[in-house]
């Protein structure tokens, strides 16, 4: 059974990309915005929340339970790429133990990260020459994010997972009761 992450339950702000056509695909995936996650992984989000709170910030987040039908519809927008998980073998997103997010500041505004949520190019690694601030900043997530448990991927400044990401099953639509397609 997944978690629903919403702003009254775990304080954040949701901004769910696959959900309107402003993703890479230029498409809507989602047919309803919804943040779900394996409890595992939503503890580890709350651990997060409490962390970045102590220093004044919130994420919003861009995605986290995929179900495997919307994995497809990304797989077929970019075969073979790095960024997007083959659908055959699954990914944390399709297992809800991703959660794709930035940090946004007292105002409520996004942190710069030198570039945006879903560039898929090598601007968006974290080894990516940025200015310093967002340098700074993707740091910053990076620590809350580790120091709650999570596991990044380094070709994207905002995905994090569980590191035991393979020990759960992949889930479409059906089986996670999750209404989003």
């Amino acid at each position: 059974m997944l978690i629903e992450i919403t702003p009254e339950t775990f304080d954040v702000e949701l901004e769910i990309a696959y959900a309107t056509a402003d993703n890479f695909t230029g498409q809507q995936i989602y047919r309803r915005p919804r943040a779900l996650l394996h409890p595992d992984a939503a503890e580890k989000l709350q651990a997060a929340i409490i962390l970045a709170r102590r220093l004044g910030y919130r994420f919003r987040v861009y995605d986290a339970f995929r179900p495997l039908e919307a994995q497809w519809a990304l797989w077929r927008a970019m075969p073979g790429s790095p960024y997007v998980a083959d659908p055959r073998r699954g990914g944390p997103h399709t297992r809800g133990v991703a959660v794709d997010l930035t940090l946004l500041d007292r105002a409520g505004q996004p942190l710069d990260m030198g570039g945006p949520f879903d560039e898929l190019a090598e601007n968006a690694w974290h080894e990516a020459d940025v200015p310093e601030a967002a340098q700074r900043n993707r740091h910053l997530l990076l620590g809350l994010m580790i120091a709650a448990g999570w596991d990044c991927y380094l070709k994207e400044w905002w995905h994090y997972q569980l590191f035991n990401q393979r020990e759960y099953p992949v889930l479409s639509n059906a089986d996670a009761n999750a209404d989003m397609m």
